[in-house]
């Protein structure tokens, strides 16, 4: 029986679920001037995914990669969403 394919699936659903909760926290706190990180967290993923000999790490590594990548997108569409209403505004954090 073979279950990477299943331990991928979940490790996938994992890592794009908890994306969601850190966009939001980081367009909160930061503001999209924290995108570099999520650049630089994504570019070290996928060259760790080229790296590593284990392919599920090696897959799981990429999803994470683009995970960060897509997380920049994210990030400015957050600040629409504020903007709008649609979520809190820091009042704290000056723009």
């Amino acid at each position: 029986m073979n279950l990477n394919g299943l331990i991928i699936g979940l490790a996938t659903f994992l890592i794009i679920g908890a994306f969601h909760p850190i966009v939001i926290k980081a367009e909160y706190y930061l503001g999209t001037r924290c995108w570099p990180l999520f650049a630089l967290a994504g570019l070290a993923a996928c060259i760790g995914s080229l790296l590593v000999d284990g392919t599920v790490l090696s897959i799981l590594l990429g999803v994470l990669g683009f995970s960060c990548f897509w997380s920049i997108v994210e990030l400015f569409q957050q600040r629409q969403r504020v903007q709008r209403g649609w979520f809190p505004k820091n009042p704290r954090r000056k723009d």
